[in-house]
């Protein structure tokens, strides 16, 4: 039996020798390289084959050079002259030449800035220091020789380096070219550290990595002049109903860096975690996190703002209250005999009592809810220093919780209230009053405070709860012009966030059983790219736009693929509002590849034969 076995395994590789010989010669006489080339043809770039008489530029360095915005993205909202031309050079022939700022702290950060652009080229070719190249030959001598000289210049008058709805960010990029002395120079003028920083981002995107030789390619001659249409381009990263690393928090910063949006809203907590560790209050996450590997420490969020600052990104916290909340507030009543501060947590059959599994809300009648809720702001505010803006969450209160808490119907009875609807709104208001109270007492920085759109904001009772001169109204309710509209003309300054529209969720089934879900279809990049964008009546009084990312059905494993490139499509309408479609940006939408050579893992938009035929994948 065993020499049978040894007469068939024997055959079986004769066999396998005898097919090789007959396959077609494969990886042994590959060609490497490629035959194809693109030529740039009336702005778009027409593949053909490269033949005796000309070399034709590869994908990029055509698409950098070939349309009039180049693969800019967003696009800039002013002058954009660039070149048909470019010149090679190496990393090591790149150098910051000069900083010039009104403040150490600008200067400091332009510096980063810098660092943080240098290593973004590197990234282009992993060639790019030139080590491939042979020494001889003029072509390589011209390319080892070649410098781009960098000058940064931050105006009089921007030494702010936090951001304000009244930080500029603007900035003038121009590039010119000496042949005969082997030099680019780059001159970058800047209103603030931020336009700063978006200038040298805008400078990224005008070089390229050659894939025949691999070294870097940037435009001969530039001209671009450039500021956001909007003050305010967010999103929402939701961490409390699924745990969100802070490598993946970083991933996230540096793909907002990269489309320029300025403001990663943190929803840290809500009714499910508390995933954030708190010096004076650690039984907070103790009692509230998932797990002990799962929370935030205060080294990490001090860590994170500056890994944003530099970036151009704002991080504003929320600690979502007075709904929202439950786990993480147990110890109040259990360790140190304050009373229920959390009502109605994890209350079944949790529909009578909240929106979404599991509930629970503050306890207003308490006035340990206000002391350790003061505690609370004081710590966060001190982890995010300099906030202009403070969002409070203030969102979907049940009514029933309050209506069937004993604490709660005592003290409306004290206060010579019922238990109307109106009444508990009232209590809603009184409790909102106090919060704005501790938050001025822990921080003279905030000047605003958010709050998104609820029964609160209803017509007839924002006007009595919620100044317009403080409060900033974040609308996320489904087609939200016409809301919009209503609150500028009252004076209010709001921020869109249309779930119809920037709900990045959407799309992937009920998270607790059968069916769609409760926002309905998936979105794509050209949807998300649509004119959502309510303008007021009053000038400045729409800040501007935030794309939400619930963490229902997210964690690490998809977190880029949920939010990237489609909040890209956002940012572009939120930096330059443009009065064109999807259609029009769908040649830059190459900005997707950009976050993938990152190291964000932005999902695929179309098969990569439309990348290379541009224009011929439509419908």
């Amino acid at each position: 039996m065993g020499q049978r076995r040894d007469y068939l395994a024997w055959g079986a590789c004769l066999t396998f020798a005898l097919t090789c010989l007959t396959l077609p010669p494969t990886y042994a006489n590959f060609r490497p390289g490629s035959p194809w080339g693109w030529r740039c043809v009336n702005d778009t770039c027409i593949k053909e084959e490269n033949d005796a008489q000309r070399s034709l530029p590869d994908l990029d360095t055509c698409k950098l050079t070939c349309a009039p915005e180049s693969v800019l993205w967003p696009r800039p909202t002013g002058l954009v002259r660039l070149g048909k031309e470019t010149v090679s050079f190496l990393l090591g022939g790149l150098e910051l030449r000069k900083v010039s700022a009104p403040s150490p702290q600008a200067e400091e950060l332009a510096r980063k800035a810098f660092t943080l652009f240098n290593d973004t080229l590197a990234s282009l070719s992993p060639r790019a220091d030139g080590d491939h190249l042979s020494p001889e030959g003029a072509f390589e001598e011209q390319v080892r020789r070649h410098r781009v000289v960098v000058e940064v210049l931050v105006v009089a008058g921007g030494e702010e380096a936090t951001l304000t709805p009244h930080t500029r960010e603007a900035y003038t990029l121009s590039i010119t070219t000496q042949a005969e002395t082997h030099t680019t120079r780059v001159t970058l003028l800047a209103t603030d550290f931020f336009g700063a920083r978006h200038g040298l981002e805008t400078l990224s995107q005008l070089v390229v990595g050659d894939e025949a030789t691999g070294v870097l390619k940037v435009v001969t001659t530039a001209a671009v002049t450039d500021a956001p249409a909007f003050p305010y381009r967010g999103l929402l990263v939701d961490t409390s109903r699924n745990f969100v690393t802070e490598a993946a928090l970083r991933r996230t910063l540096d793909a907002m860096a990269a489309s320029k949006l300025n403001t990663l809203h943190w929803h840290i907590t809500d009714s499910h975690s508390f995933p954030l560790a708190l010096d004076t209050l650690p039984n907070m996450a103790y009692y509230g996190a998932y797990s002990p590997r799962q929370v935030y420490t205060p080294a990490q969020v001090r860590r994170l703002v500056q890994y944003a600052h530099v970036r151009g990104v704002r991080l504003l916290p929320e600690v979502d209250t007075p709904a929202h909340v439950g786990s993480g507030w147990q110890w109040a009543e259990k360790e140190e005999g304050l009373g229920r501060l959390a009502v109605c947590v994890n209350q079944e059959p949790w529909q009578k009592f909240c929106d979404e599994p599991p509930c629970g809300q503050l306890n207003p009648a308490l006035n340990a809810t206000y002391t350790l809720l003061g505690q609370l702001y004081t710590h966060l505010l001190d982890l995010f220093p300099s906030q202009h803006y403070f969002h409070y969450g203030a969102t979907q209160i049940s009514v029933n919780c309050w209506n069937t808490t004993e604490e709660v119907i005592n003290y409306l009875n004290e206060t010579g209230r019922g238990r109307e609807a109106g009444d508990f709104h009232d209590l809603w208001g009184e409790f909102q009053r106090r919060a704005r109270g501790l938050v001025a007492a822990a921080s003279t920085q905030v000047a605003a405070g958010v709050v998104r759109s609820s029964t609160l904001t209803a017509e007839g009772r924002r006007q009595r709860y919620l100044d317009p001169e403080y409060y900033v109204i974040q609308v996320t309710s489904a087609g939200a012009k016409e809301e919009v509209s209503q609150l500028t003309q009252e004076g209010y300054r709001v921020i869109l966030s249309d779930s119809d529209a920037w709900d990045l969720s959407c799309g992937h089934g009920d998270p607790y059983g059968e069916g769609a879900g409760s926002c309905g279809a998936y979105r794509g990049w050209q949807a998300m790219y649509g004119d959502h964008l309510a303008q007021g009546k009053e000038p400045g009084q729409v800040l501007g736009g935030e794309a939400l990312l619930w963490t229902h059905q997210v964690d690490d494993s998809n977190l880029d693929a949920k939010v990237w490139p489609r909040a890209a499509a956002v940012a572009e309408r939120l930096w330059t509002n443009p009065s064109d479609g999807w259609r029009d940006a769908e040649a830059r939408f190459i900005h997707r590849q950009r976050l993938v050579r990152r190291g964000v893992q932005a999902e695929r938009v179309q098969p990569q034969w439309c990348h290379q035929n541009e224009g011929l994948c439509y419908k």
